[in-house]
């Protein structure tokens, strides 16, 4: 080899190396579904105590370590979902048709609350929902396709609507008969649309009432993250070379997201919460949700969004209890989007949380569970409706 391909080969390498740190920093901006060119926070912070400072963290949170009942529901296409499930906790005195401790009749099936988790999380977003309403009421969570412990897909193409699909896999798994309540968040919402469209004659059999929280029914592809239209308007010329080295460099682009990490908690933070203070375990958990998510998933999943178009589907909805939550200060789905939701259901509860960013249901547990609450008892969950004044341990 001469001295000019060396030379060549070199420089070649280190623009890749260049290519997949910045591919791995702008996972942070992609996975809490922003763009490129945000402010890092505390810059003045040595690295070394920011690094102590997130082991701390990690090693006394308490947040995502509710665990049910595993199971495995199989997907069209074979793919493996994991799913939990939390059973009502009641005394065995007071359960119904039984009598000296034997069952006299057949019970009817409890409501199941569903919850679909978003984008780059995993069922354990819902942590302090699972926290205040355990044993009050039947509940599944899972892990959407390549999240969390479910399977990485079979190669079948992604699309919100095979997402629906598997939605219909984990309830027949999970809860196969009695009423439903189907709650999403994000892409999860997304995904209950789907199912909507989809699987028509199950909303009308068996659903009861539905929550979407922070989600959209479509024109994904309006949204600019916040960013002034020069912004938008640049990070749309970086984001595809990012996306093809997260699927065709993945491993260079994961330890590039490695280095970077403590830059990528501050973008996390920026784009998943809103103005206010917001407890650092809090943030962290949210962090090291989106960090699980390996970068060529995060890749495969962002694409599909702009094709999402469910707005119709949701008039399979119109006849039940609704709740439409979401953060007025939501930069990934802006809230305008759950205003078009509450536009298609006029019978719907219509919620913005001042202040709040996308990742609601951590930023103001109290308040979003408290909401559920509401929802189930109007949808006939009994001994759901307790009102919780301070977040979940």
């Amino acid at each position: 080899m001469s001295e000019g391909d060396s030379t060549g080969t070199a420089a070649a390498g280190a623009a890749w190396r260049r290519g997949a740190g910045f591919a791995g920093a702008a996972v942070g901006v992609v996975a809490a579904g922003a763009a490129v060119g945000v402010a890092v926070e505390r810059l003045t912070v040595g690295r070394g105590m920011r690094r102590k400072a997130r082991l701390a963290l990690d090693s006394s949170g308490p947040y995502g370590t509710l665990r049910g009942t595993p199971g495995t529901a199989v997907a069209a296409d074979g793919t493996e979902l994991y799913y939990e499930v939390d059973e009502v906790a009641e005394p065995e005195a007071e359960r119904p048709g039984r009598r000296f401790g034997r069952r006299t009749a057949a019970a009817a099936p409890p409501v199941t609350v569903v919850f679909s988790h978003g984008y780059c999380l995993s069922q354990d977003s819902w942590h302090f929902q699972r926290a205040a309403l355990r044993g009050k009421v039947r509940m599944v969570f899972w892990d959407q396709r390549s999240h969390g412990r479910s399977e990485r897909g079979r190669g079948t193409p992604l699309s919100v609507d095979l997402l629906g699909h598997d939605l219909k896999a984990v309830i027949d798994a999970a809860a196969p008969e009695g009423p439903l309540v189907l709650v999403g968040h994000s892409m999860g919402g997304m995904t209950t649309m789907a199912l909507a469209a989809h699987h028509p004659g199950l909303i009308a059999e068996r659903v009861v009432g539905a929550a979407f929280v922070n989600t959209s029914s479509g024109r994904m592809s309006e949204v600019t993250y916040g960013l002034p239209a020069a912004g938008w308007s640049v990070a749309r010329r970086i984001l595809p070379g990012a996306f093809k080295l997260m699927t065709t460099q993945t491993e260079l682009v994961e330890k590039g997201r490695r280095a970077t990490s403590e830059i990528i908690g501050g973008v996390i933070k920026r784009y998943s919460f809103g103005a206010g203070d917001v407890d650092p375990a809090v943030a962290r958990f949210a962090e090291r949700l989106i960090e699980a998510t390996p970068v060529d998933v995060v890749a495969e999943f962002y694409a599909v969004f702009a094709g999402h178009d469910k707005l119709a589907a949701l008039s399979a909805f119109d006849h039940l209890p609704v709740l439409v939550l979401a953060g007025d200060k939501d930069m990934v789905i802006p809230h305008t989007h759950s205003e078009v939701i509450a536009e298609a259901l006029p019978d719907a509860e219509l919620v913005l949380v001042p202040g709040a960013g996308h990742m609601v249901m951590m930023e103001h547990p109290g308040l979003v569970d408290d909401h559920l609450a509401e929802l189930l008892a109007e949808a006939g969950a009994v001994g759901a409706a307790t009102p919780r004044t301070a977040p979940a341990p």
